[in-house]
């Protein structure tokens, strides 16, 4: 099997994206579409995007790819660093969504519900000789069961993890290396609560790395037993959020691969995703470490 630095297990997609040129929609007004795009998507597929732009080679494994995703996803990545290898293509149409975006808001639309709720499971089982080989890992949460194992095949082999919005009582977060939070995971999982306040309750479940996101606010970052600390995020001009969460996950990877320190982390993971912000559409344009570099200086 092919030997690469990095495994990714989670959601891959077909991404519809649609940058409209004035504005967001409005009800019952004409809307005029500034640029369209078919191109990867989803926590997993994005993240595997950045790193390969970031010299890290990945294998790729979650989501059934189908026959209208297929072809994309082939082309895009032949003769890249991101092994497709593991991955198991159906004879559906496959497992896409449709977003528009206009500047700082964007709207994502599927049949994320209804796949969820069939009690059909249409993502692979994690397989250990894809994960032992690798040095780092990430795992995005939504597969339930096959995360979890996902998770346990690591924390056997001694292989760290990076995840996202892995609640603070869950195997996942509890054995993570570093578990970045969502703002929206915030609203959605810790209603009432303040950042502070959900923070000091994750630290204390792990001794792994806790990042709580909050857009253009302030990044709380910390571990159990240490201060809660503060980082801003990078100003940057933005043209689209699509990718930036998946992109800052990405950035946490390459951090923990690399060694770097907790700030250091937040810091380049910040950076990475500042980057992806400041253009449309991010598969094409992806963040590079030049870039990176030059925004951290």
């Amino acid at each position: 099997m092919k030997v690469v630095d990095v495994y990714l297990f989670g959601q891959i997609l077909g991404t519809h994206s649609f940058l409209l040129k004035d504005g967001f929609l409005k009800p019952d007004e004409y809307s005029e579409i500034k640029e369209q795009y078919f191109l990867p998507g989803g926590e997993t597929g994005t993240a595997a995007t950045v790193l390969n732009s970031l010299g890290v080679t990945v294998r790729i494994d979650g989501t059934w790819i189908g026959t209208e995703v297929a072809p994309m996803l082939r082309d895009f990545y032949a003769g890249t660093g991101v092994d497709l290898s593991s991955l198991t293509f159906s004879d559906d149409t496959g497992v896409m969504d449709y977003v528009v975006i206009a500047g700082l808001v964007r709207s994502p639309m599927g049949h994320f519900q209804t796949l969820f709720s069939s009690g059909k499971q249409w993502w692979n089982n994690p397989k250990e000789e894809d994960i032992i080989g690798c040095k780092v890992a990430a795992i995005d949460p939504f597969f339930g069961e096959q995360s979890d194992q996902a998770a346990e095949i690591c924390v056997g082999h001694g292989i760290p993890y990076v995840t996202i919005d892995a609640v603070h009582d869950s195997y996942l977060h509890r054995h993570a290396a570093i578990n970045v939070v969502s703002g929206e995971c915030l609203s959605g999982q810790y209603d009432g609560m303040s950042a502070d306040e959900v923070m000091k309750l994750m630290m204390q479940e792990t001794e792994g790395l806790t990042i709580l996101t909050q857009g253009g606010g302030d990044m709380l970052y910390g571990r159990r037993g240490k201060e809660i600390r503060k980082m801003r995020p990078f100003d940057v001009t933005v043209r689209s959020t699509l990718g930036a969460g998946d992109t800052f996950k990405a950035g946490c990877v390459y951090a923990l691969l690399n060694g770097l320190s907790d700030k250091d982390t937040v810091r380049f993971a910040s950076a990475c995703s500042a980057v992806a912000i400041s253009r449309f559409p991010l598969p094409l344009n992806p963040p590079k470490m030049d870039e990176v570099n030059e925004l951290l200086r």
